[in-house]
């Protein structure tokens, strides 16, 4: 089923019938806390990452948005070029001036993008058992605006489950799992530790370049089980080449993004959709110094973004 007419009708099931939901558990950060996993980051762990810096080397993990790019939902992205003289019109002053503006009608949650903790809730209860009611406004959230992130500098852990495997793309529906993730873990040498953020290599990205539509009709992605160990490790976020990270299908039928839930939501672990880890797994960098900055947007729910990683 397409996954956009399975949310419309996981929707109208809620309207008729609220199941029993699980509680979101309090922040181990205080009771006012909305960064969540974040907070892990302080300059020790700053200036530790700085360390894997040896070659002076930039991938950037972000993808081009465009009005093709493939989208959740009804999710678009115009661009209009405003042509303030430059329409061949009049240049200004003795100097000539000449210029363009641009004007951008998009959502902020397409390509490459960071989920903020306002983004997925359980039963209108979000990060630290915030209920929507408190802060979900139609100009913008009053809590958790991804403009309030601070900066992630930090160590970046690739997983490259695709090699893992021995595929070049895994296919839809192929779930990875603590178990998976340990193999992962072992095969690079590394182990996840607090403050990292994981990127996960599968392939996918590159269904998209082929074929938009079955890039969007499920994905290779983390499991709950996957998402739980990667909580216990204390991770501040995870990211995938795919569009949602977690596996699709989902692992058990009548489920909707449980996977989203267990991160956002519970545990305050931001998520990083559409990265482009493919020059990362073909150099095998499998650590690296992380760099985001995000767009300062207010209210924001998500933002697009392009993070850096540098080794």
């Amino acid at each position: 089923m397409n996954i956009s007419k399975l949310f419309a009708l996981l929707i109208g099931l809620g309207s008729i019938h609220c199941g029993i939901a699980e509680e979101v558990p309090p922040s181990e950060f205080g009771p006012d806390d909305t960064l969540g996993a974040v907070n892990r980051l302080n300059s020790e762990s700053v200036l530790s990452a700085s360390k894997l810096v040896k070659l002076g080397q930039t991938y950037a993990l972000g993808v081009e948005t465009g009005p093709d790019s493939p989208a959740y939902g009804s999710r678009t992205y115009q661009m209009t070029v405003l042509q303030l003289d430059d329409g061949l019109g009049t240049p200004v002053g003795t100097n000539k001036v000449t210029g363009n503006d641009d004007l951008v009608h998009s959502y902020v949650g397409i390509g490459s993008q960071i989920d903020g903790l306002g983004h997925v809730g359980i039963n209108h209860h979000y990060y630290n058992n915030i209920h929507a009611s408190e802060f979900v406004k139609v100009n913008g959230l009053t809590k958790f605006s991804t403009s309030q992130i601070p900066p992630m500098v930090t160590r970046g852990v690739l997983l490259d489950m695709a090699k893992l495997k021995g595929k070049k793309i895994l296919p839809a529906g192929t779930s990875f799992n603590e178990a998976d993730i340990r193999a992962a873990e072992a095969a690079i040498g590394i182990k996840i530790k607090e403050g990292d953020v994981v990127l996960f290599h599968t392939g996918w990205l590159n269904v998209s370049e082929t074929d938009s539509e079955q890039f969007m009709q499920g994905e290779p992605g983390l499991g709950k089980d996957g998402a739980r160990y990667l909580a216990s490790r204390k991770i501040v976020a995870v990211g995938s080449d795919t569009y949602g990270v977690e596996v699709i299908p989902f692992e058990q039928e009548g489920e909707f993004f449980p996977v989203h839930q267990e991160m956002l939501t519970k545990n305050g672990i931001y998520l990083l959709e559409n990265m482009d880890t493919r020059a990362l797994a073909k150099d095998g960098a499998s650590e690296f110094l992380f760099v985001l900055g995000q767009p300062r947007l207010y209210g924001s729910v998500q933002a697009i973004i392009n993070p850096i990683a540098i080794r």
